[in-house]
């Protein structure tokens, strides 16, 4: 397996500007919120208990998983977060693993919202946090996903504290700046993490 980095970030940070930049330069992304997505597809044991728990109306007509409605129900009672979160938790673990081993780029990089939060950490050599200010992840947030903003500070109060979540960073891109200014950070840490990878797969 190739060298892991781990990027992760608050809501509305802007991961995924992030990732995608990484992403067009040849380089693997693994993103935890689409394994979240593969373990709750239909004929999943992980939805037929999230059906069992919440009733039939957790579904969408089509069968599929409503994550609008599920994640109302999760971030309105922190018991309910706790017993999803020990559902999937391991699911979406074991999801990662099998993808980060499929990798063939010269590093990969694991992209968490939870990363930090999670056993998931484990799976990383390098943490590097995209930031920015707790009023940007409200305002792109609200704009992105139509919550309105006591939903969108829910989320944010669920997730770890911005200063704690930069402390344990290794790296933070500050991504309150232009696209313009992104791809130059960008370009600049891929460079760094080409000499990473070929010094780790000299060690090995």
């Amino acid at each position: 397996m190739s060298l892991v980095i781990g990027i992760t970030g608050g809501i509305g940070s802007g991961k995924s500007a992030v990732t995608h930049r990484f992403a067009a330069r040849g380089i693997t992304v693994v993103d935890a919120d689409l394994a979240a997505r593969v373990v709750v597809e239909q004929g999943r044991p992980a939805l037929a208990a999230i059906r069992d728990r919440y009733g039939a109306d957790i579904l969408l007509a089509d069968g599929n998983l409503d994550r609008a409605a599920l994640r109302r129900i999760v971030f309105a009672d922190e018991r309910e977060r706790h017993w999803l979160e020990q559902l999937t938790h391991p699911l979406i673990a074991d999801e990662i693993r099998a993808q980060l081993q499929r990798s063939a780029s010269p590093y990969t990089l694991l992209s968490s919202p939870l990363l930090l939060e999670s056993s998931q950490k484990t799976l990383v050599s390098l943490v590097v946090v995209v930031d920015v200010p707790e009023a940007v992840q409200l305002q792109r947030t609200m704009a992105r996903d139509d919550n309105d903003e006591a939903q969108v500070r829910r989320i944010i109060a669920a997730q770890i504290p911005r200063e704690e979540r930069r402390a344990l960073a290794d790296i933070v891109i500050d991504n309150s700046g232009s696209l313009a200014a992104l791809d130059e950070v960008v370009d600049e840490l891929h460079k760094e993490f080409l000499l990473r990878a070929e010094t780790a797969a000299a060690a090995r």
